[in-house]
């Protein structure tokens, strides 16, 4: 009889794991998904993992997505290791997918960046899908209504960001407005965060352009609009990390908001990242919240500096790799950010 209170401890815990499961990025599983897979075949879509129904139905009817979506899948884990190499929280448990640790599965920073990043880079790919001719389903982006300036001229083709956002909506957003899965206060913030990072993506998008003239004097050129390379999403992105604002759900009026938990007073901005629950301490090695710690991990810096001042002009020393003591390097704590000296391209 002494035990019924442990065991009602233990399923409420259970209970809680549950409600926080994070269905919105498990399809980023699909970065493991075997070449033998053709992905010609409707049945295909059942033997691909971490997807919800509403997503395996979306496989069937736009089969012609999914290997563009598999390609994103695994642009996300390389564009989030890369973002985060200098970072005590460096991204490496985004590859459990799609059984992730307690870092990615709760309403943290870090899962507030992986959910921005996957629904841009979703987006990202299957708008270059279409320039590139890949997909049957759309082509170029259309031509802008704007001039393009003195001695320029529309052409070539653009990304289509319209239909990769419309298309990478559906798939990326569909775990989240499954019900019965998850608290509505996780469901607005990854709905929020997700939208936060197709936003980022808007933004990359610039005017490309070519040069065409006599030897080279570029005369006249055609431009077209095109997407930044990922990498530089995920760059803005983890600005967007660094300041996110923590919230709380609760009552405005007659519905319940996300509002800032610090300054209640005011709506959350369309254009910052917000979690939950602040991030555990990844100095310290703790495997169940996704942190291996700092202890004999290798940063990129330079000799004798101490990240403060820089070396005299043509006294550059060489780079090398210095191991870390958990949150102590060169005397000094570990920042949560290390500077961005040049490392290698991971």
């Amino acid at each position: 009889m002494r035990a019924r209170p442990q065991v009602c401890q233990a399923l409420l815990f259970a209970l809680a794991l549950q409600t926080n499961v994070c269905y919105g990025i498990k399809w980023l599983a699909l970065s493991k998904t075997p070449a033998a897979l053709a992905l010609n075949q409707t049945q295909h879509c059942k033997q691909l993992e971490g997807l919800v129904s509403a997503q395996v139905q979306l496989c069937r009817s736009n089969l012609e997505l999914m290997h563009t979506i598999v390609h994103a899948a695994r642009e996300v884990m390389k564009a989030c290791r890369r973002a985060f190499a200098d970072m005590r929280w460096n991204c490496s448990s985004i590859e459990l997918a799609p059984n992730y640790l307690l870092d990615l599965e709760r309403g943290t920073r870090e899962s507030a960046f992986v959910y921005a990043l996957s629904a841009a880079a979703i987006s990202h790919a299957i708008a270059r899908a279409c320039t590139s001719g890949d997909l049957p389903g759309c082509s170029c982006g259309p031509v802008p209504g704007e001039p393009p300036g003195p001695g320029n001229r529309w052409g070539g083709c653009a990304d289509n960001l319209s239909y990769g956002l419309l298309m990478g909506a559906k798939f990326s957003d569909a775990p989240m407005k499954v019900k019965k899965t998850g608290s509505q206060a996780n469901k607005l913030t990854r709905l929020h965060n997700s939208e936060v990072g197709r936003q980022a993506l808007r933004a990359s998008l610039e005017m490309k352009c070519k040069c065409h003239g006599v030897s080279g004097s570029c005369s006249i050129r055609t431009c077209w609009k095109g997407l930044q390379e990922l990498r530089d999403v995920a760059a803005d992105l983890k600005t967007r990390y660094l300041s996110a604002t923590k919230v709380v759900h609760r009552p405005m009026g007659t519905r319940k908001h996300l509002v800032p938990k610090d300054l209640d007073i005011r709506p959350v901005k369309d254009s910052e990242l917000v979690y939950l629950q602040s991030s555990p301490d990844f100095c310290m090695k703790n495997e169940k919240v996704g942190s291996h710690g700092t202890q004999d991990r290798f940063l990129f810096i330079f000799h004798a500096m101490a990240w403060m001042i820089p070396p005299p002009p043509g006294s550059l020393p060489e780079l090398s790799q210095t191991p870390c003591s958990p949150c102590v390097m060169l005397g000094k704590s570990l920042p949560h950010s290390v500077p961005q000296f040049p490392h290698q391209e991971i």
